[in-house]
């Protein structure tokens, strides 16, 4: 049982209040992961800004519910994946997709094919990725600067993932019918 607060605006350290405001303006509510970590506002801040930066990057939606699910689902997490399932269908992302994603089976593509393996390959080998999977990155229509966003996709979800094992944080109302077991 973790003993991890989830806070609200109200009982959150000061610097993480208007954080928090974000999320609400953002969000319609405050996400229970937001909750937590504001409890250290500076990792509240970080999973923010990289959420914007990974967001804002040059890859589309479906590469980024790829990419964002392909790592929750390597790191199991109950949160993230039914938050992401909720997030895909609100960006028009195919549930044909997101199901794939969820359930381990293949992409609908080759080039989403290839997004998802070197995700995975980068996951699985802390980055340690072989000049073969480089290449058949390159080959699939990626490039060095989508390379190195999916590492800024893999910082985002390890705050996230690692978070939610340790506060074993409750799946959000609106995501709860996402629901996701091993």
């Amino acid at each position: 049982m973790s003993t991890l607060k989830i806070h609200t605006i109200e009982s959150a350290p000061k610097k993480s209040k208007p954080l928090l405001e974000n999320s609400m303006k953002s969000f319609g509510m405050i996400p229970n992961l937001h909750g937590v970590l504001a409890g250290a506002p500076g990792i509240l801040e970080a999973y923010q800004t990289l959420h914007s930066l990974f967001e804002n990057s040059t890859l589309n939606n479906d590469e980024l519910t790829v990419v964002w699910q392909t790592i929750n689902v390597e790191h199991e997490c109950h949160y993230c994946i039914p938050a992401h399932t909720g997030i895909a269908h609100m960006m028009k992302v195919d549930e044909a997709l997101t199901e794939a994603l969820r359930n381990k089976t293949a992409m609908p593509n080759e080039k989403l094919q290839t997004l998802h393996e070197t995700t995975l390959s980068i996951v699985r080998n802390r980055g340690n990725i072989t000049d073969s999977e480089i290449e058949a990155f390159y080959a699939a229509g990626y490039e060095q600067r989508q390379l190195l966003e999916i590492i800024l996709g893999v910082s985002q979800k390890v705050i996230s993932n690692y978070v939610n094992h340790i506060a074993q944080t409750p799946v959000d109302k609106p995501f709860e019918k996402f629901a996701w077991t091993k």
